[in-house]
């Protein structure tokens, strides 16, 4: 079985939580700190080394060329 970091495969991990009510975490974008609630659908997601990372609409379109050229955010 595969657990996500963090605790999330449902068991209370000694914190009192029940799990019963899953309490959902803004999204920050990693380039400006925007919050969306999700992540929206529109966001875009990449993986750099092994961590996942969320852009908002606005930093998506205007690093996209680097988006698709696969560079690293630290690049743009």
């Amino acid at each position: 079985m595969t657990s996500l970091p963090g605790g999330s495969d449902g068991s209370s991990g000694g914190s009192g939580d029940d799990g019963s009510a899953t309490e959902r975490q803004p999204t920050v974008c990693a380039g400006c700190g925007a919050q969306g609630e999700g992540p929206p659908p529109t966001w875009t997601c990449s993986v750099e080394n092994g961590e996942r990372r969320y852009f908002c609409d606005t930093c998506s379109r205007q690093n996209l060329r680097a988006i698709e050229g696969r560079l690293d955010s630290a690049w743009w």
